[in-house]
């Protein structure tokens, strides 16, 4: 199974889950099979929302399950359509959810839990 998570930076397993998927700078994906953390960085250096579309970066790489911290309606709708379920993080690193994924008690996400809007500074509603 691949899991994938929005990071800010690559510090493995330890690397702490990004506040927006879309906005991420890197995207982690563990394998649970191997045990492997694979760092998939934005093709595009100055991005905007329209700009880096995770999944398009991610390739070829197929995803059973992503864990963010917050996520948007069209994303959740998109991932889901594709097959890939979406958890709400709920510890700081990927570690620590990936404890919480294996123990099933992490939320499954739905587009009326996504993020609510983003403001002048980026911020959402999550």
């Amino acid at each position: 199974m691949k899991i994938c998570f929005p990071v800010q930076k690559d510090e493995g397993m330890k690397s702490v889950v990004y506040d927006h998927f879309g906005s991420a700078p890197l995207l982690a994906v563990v394998d649970t099979n191997s045990h492997s953390v694979t760092i998939v960085e934005s093709p595009v250096q100055s991005r905007t929302q329209e700009a880096w579309s995770p999944l398009m970066a991610l390739g070829s790489q197929k995803i059973d399950a992503i864990i963010v911290a917050g996520i948007g309606s069209g994303a959740i709708s998109g991932l889901n359509k594709k097959g890939i379920r979406v958890y709400r993080s709920q510890a700081a690193t990927i570690q620590e959810n990936m404890t919480m994924f294996k123990d099933r008690s992490l939320p499954e996400l739905t587009s009326e839990q996504c993020c609510g809007g983003h403001n002048q500074e980026g911020g959402c509603g999550h």
